[in-house]
């Protein structure tokens, strides 16, 4: 069982350039991939995309890169980018003029402390070298995928130890709810029966036929046979579907609306306050597996 909870960092640095990786997931109904690449690089977006979309089925993912520029290229141009720049200046206008409102008094920036800043300086580089820096990124993307499938692998085994545990207690009060459904049917059976003689001792203008009738009808909307039958055979599905190496998320997601239903069925069924009380435990555990299930990929 694999979670959609993980995450995984790597750096690495090859042809005059440093990097930094983030790749992080929480559940989702499906695959949302929000990616955060330098754009400069060319085809790099397109091919991790299509690394994610191999590696992964379900889950919100954001992936970040920081590439960063460790030596100068020899032949590597320098420019300056007028749109930073720009905003740049304004920013650093805004900044003095909230200084002096507060009554402070900023030192002036330099040339060279306004170069520094991100993004004034553009470096154009060849495509001969974003094709190579592409190459070595992409290179460094396996590992990352592997760490970070064996994160969401160790929670997903942590996720069907407790799984496993809510249906084995899914399964006790089904058995437990089998036992008061016999016990409640003696009972009412017996109930029942000390009811018609009343009855039919009191008067004689009972039809025996429709008398028959009610009592049938009345033992059908409060027979729980097939709401217990049907919440064992969803059990073993269950425990099936985490035993399965595919991804179960959707199927398990399915199971919980349909162990709801019927114990939801055996409430409004129950006539008992030992059977009551077993259904709202059984709603209980169902709802807290359900949240879990929301984390299974």
């Amino acid at each position: 069982m694999i979670s959609m909870t993980g995450f995984a960092a790597r750096r690495g640095a090859a042809l005059g350039y440093s990097w930094s990786w983030d790749l992080r997931s929480v559940n989702g109904k499906g695959l949302d991939l929000r990616l955060r690449l330098p754009d400069w690089i060319d085809g790099l977006e397109v091919a991790v995309r299509a690394e994610l979309q191999k590696a992964l089925s379900r889950g919100n993912v954001s992936l970040s890169l920081k590439v960063a520029q460790t030596a100068a290229e020899e032949g590597a141009v320098f420019r300056l980018n007028p749109l930073h720049l720009s905003a740049a200046l304004s920013a650093l206008a805004e900044v003095e003029e909230a200084a002096l409102a507060a009554g402070m008094t900023l030192r002036q920036p330099t040339a060279a402390d306004v170069l520094g800043l991100r993004g004034v300086i553009d470096q154009a580089q060849s495509d001969q070298d974003t094709v190579a820096l592409r190459q070595a990124l992409l290179a460094d993307l396996p590992p990352l995928l592997a760490d970070f499938a064996a994160m969401r692998a160790s929670e997903g085994a942590a996720l069907a130890a407790v799984l496993s545990a809510q249906l084995d207690r899914i399964a006790a009060l089904t058995v437990e709810a089998a036992a008061e459904a016999n016990a409640r049917a003696m009972s009412q059976a017996e109930t029942l029966r000390e009811g018609v003689a009343r009855i039919m001792g009191a008067t004689e203008a009972v039809d025996a036929g429709r008398l028959a009738q009610e009592l049938a009808l009345l033992a059908v909307k409060t027979d729980v046979t097939e709401e217990l039958d049907r919440l064992a055979a969803h059990v073993e599905a269950a425990r099936g579907h985490l035993a399965d190496p595919a991804p179960a998320g959707r199927k398990l997601d399915f199971l919980m609306q349909e162990f709801m239903r019927e114990a939801n069925t055996l409430c409004s069924k129950a006539q008992s306050l030992a059977l009551t009380r077993i259904g709202l435990d059984l709603k209980t555990v169902i709802d807290q597996m359900r949240e879990q299930v929301q984390n299974v990929e």
